[in-house]
């Protein structure tokens, strides 16, 4: 007789790692901004990422880590990944292999294929030609929108959970108007009223008007419409600085900035439909940015144009039909550039420029008669860049906080989510 004998089902390693949080433990490596290339220059900076370099911060989060429980690897696969020279070994080649298939599948990384390169004839009608020299193509990938989006959610989990409790909501004002939500007494319908129609109170004053017959006559008198909280919408630049300055001094202050962006777009489009985000970044000059594109962006030219990012922001903002409109700066040094009319680009490093400095509050100035509040958000704490930034604060009414890359994210989200009760002027 035949026999058939089961046995127990033991799956692959990579199967039992949660790639969600290994894209979270991938997040440095994903928004790096060119801290790490800082004392190579500049131009070594390059924003693709290979599957190579993916593959070893994938086997730095496994041995860093408990991503792979306990029982999901043997002891001989164990101590691979604990050996220095791990990389040289197949099983963790495969392992990585399939790691990186699985974030594919998933949708978190788009593979790139190499190129192909077409080798050329070896004779030709002048003569011979001699070998060419082989270059091999490296394969790339892009980390997609869902990864961007994730990381914003992660990042928005964790600085909302240090903070406590924190009710959401849309921006609530003093005023009263009608709307699909309730939130006060009835009132007499006006022209131009959201038809939100108490039929209740409507059918009591045609009742108490006419007496209790059928059928029941209505006048214009008559009717009343629920009244509810009037919420209003706000435009937001987000207005980052990415000069040079910012991964320098042993410190990377461009990456935690960029997360914090990225949680403020995601608390945006889940909690606040209403409102609206846009990023500028400013160096030498300035430029605005697609949200999508910010996991992507890296630290650029040396200097720090403010009075051009605070230009491209109110270009960004006067299209913005908003009750609220505002700018929120994150920077770490002092103006040392300006654009001059003819283009030309006027720079001074060495303290603060008078000329540049009065011409950035000329434009902070500008901002306040346009209505648009500035908060900056200041990650160094010199005392030139202390009073420069609360003259911005002064003219504009807005805000200054002196933080740090750590604590960013929590006074940012905060100041966000506070500005639940300001009168609309």
């Amino acid at each position: 007789m035949k026999f058939i004998r089961y046995g127990k089902y033991v799956g692959e390693p990579a199967d039992a790692v949660d790639l969600e949080e290994l894209i979270k433990r991938l997040g440095d490596f994903f928004l790096q901004s060119g801290f790490e290339s800082q004392f190579y220059g500049v131009s070594q900076m390059d924003p693709e990422r290979s599957m190579e370099a993916l593959r070893e911060a994938i086997l730095r989060a496994l041995q860093e880590g408990d991503l792979l429980p306990e029982d999901a690897m043997s002891e001989e696969l164990r101590k691979m990944l604990q050996d220095p020279g791990a990389m040289n070994s197949q099983a963790v080649k495969d392992l990585l292999d399939k790691l990186t298939e699985r974030l594919a599948n998933e949708g978190f990384i788009n593979p790139q294929q190499p190129p192909q390169v077409t080798p050329p004839p070896n004779t030709s009608a002048r003569g011979q030609l001699g070998q060419p020299h082989e270059r091999q193509p490296e394969a790339r990938f892009e980390i997609t929108d869902k990864t961007i989006d994730f990381l914003g959610f992660k990042t928005l989990q964790d600085l909302l959970g240090s903070l406590g409790r924190s009710s959401f909501g849309r921006h609530d004002t003093r005023d009263l108007a009608t709307g699909v939500e309730s939130g006060g007494v009835s009132r007499p319908y006006e022209f131009g009223d959201t038809l939100n129609m108490d039929i209740s109170a409507t059918l009591f004053n045609a009742v108490r008007r006419e007496g209790a017959k059928v059928p029941i006559e209505m006048t214009y008198s008559d009717l009343m419409v629920h009244q509810c909280e009037y919420h209003s919408s706000c435009a937001t630049v987000v207005l980052l600085d990415c000069s040079h300055s910012m991964i320098l001094y042993g410190e990377d202050r461009f990456t935690p900035a960029k997360r914090v962006a990225m949680a403020l777009s995601h608390l945006i489009r889940t909690q606040y439909p209403g409102d609206t985000l846009s990023l500028v970044l400013f160096h030498d000059s300035a430029e605005e940015v697609p949200l999508g594109e910010l996991a992507r962006v890296q630290v650029g030219p040396y200097y720090t144009n403010t009075r051009e990012g605070l230009r491209m922001a109110q270009r960004i903002l006067l299209r913005q039909k908003k009750d609220m409109r505002q700018i929120v700066m994150i920077t770490d040094g002092k103006p040392s550039a300006l654009t001059l009319e003819d283009g030309r680009i006027y720079k001074n490093a060495f303290g603060l420029d008078p000329f540049v400095v009065g011409q950035t509050l000329e434009e902070v100035n500008k901002c306040k008669r346009a209505g648009i509040m500035i908060n900056t958000f200041m990650l160094a704490s010199d005392y030139s860049l202390v009073q420069f930034v609360q003259k911005i604060t002064a003219m504009c009414r807005g805000k200054a906080y002196f933080t740090t890359p750590y604590t960013l994210g929590q006074y940012l989200l905060m100041d966000y989510m506070s500005r639940k009760t300001k009168q609309i002027h």
